[in-house]
């Protein structure tokens, strides 16, 4: 895992989001494991754990062509709440706001979901998804998030699968007591 990417993942928490229509960020600085392209974070107050990934490639396109464009973080995360009983949510952000309305197609190496958006946020409808979501991703190489943004920009963000699994097992173990 690159430094810059540790130290993106090190700065970041996020509370309530299933519960919140914006999320809040504060520091974290609590990783407790790195599963090659995966790591896992663990905050005590409230209790939460969660496994997180930055994409290995990123397109962004406008009218069919390839444009640069300034994002902040991009992350996908998997969240364990033990306090609201949250067991692996997925959430996506992709560094800028979505375009209002949309939502964000998720392909798993074939398999397609769909993710609803608020501001910078996606995250699957209900748990039942979730855990259809999880179970595709313990089986896939990558996932390819493709979503628009306000300003009409096409994203595609591909995160690799490799220690997916071991990670996100390792944060809801640590969140299971």
């Amino acid at each position: 895992m690159g430094s810059k990417l540790a130290q993106v993942i090190a700065g970041l928490c996020l509370a309530g989001l299933a519960t919140t229509a914006g999320a809040q960020q504060s520091q974290s600085s609590n990783r407790v494991a790195a599963e090659t392209d995966w790591s896992v974070f663990v905050e005590s107050d409230p209790k939460e754990c969660w496994s997180v990934s930055a994409p290995k490639k990123t397109v962004n396109t406008r009218d069919g062509r390839v444009v640069s464009v300034r994002r902040s973080d991009i992350l996908l995360m998997v969240f364990y709440r033990p306090g609201t009983k949250i067991k692996g949510q997925i959430t996506f952000t992709g560094g800028y706001p979505f375009a209002k309305g949309s939502t964000v197609n998720l392909d798993v190496s074939g398999t397609q979901f769909e993710l609803f958006t608020e501001g910078e946020w996606a995250w699957s409808a209900t748990g039942a998804d979730d855990a259809k979501i999880i179970t595709a991703m313990k089986r896939g190489a990558e996932a390819t998030l493709t979503a628009r943004s306000g300003r009409g920009t096409q994203t595609k963000d591909t995160f690799s699968l490799s220690g997916f699994t071991a990670a996100i097992e390792d944060a809801e173990k640590r969140c299971s007591n």
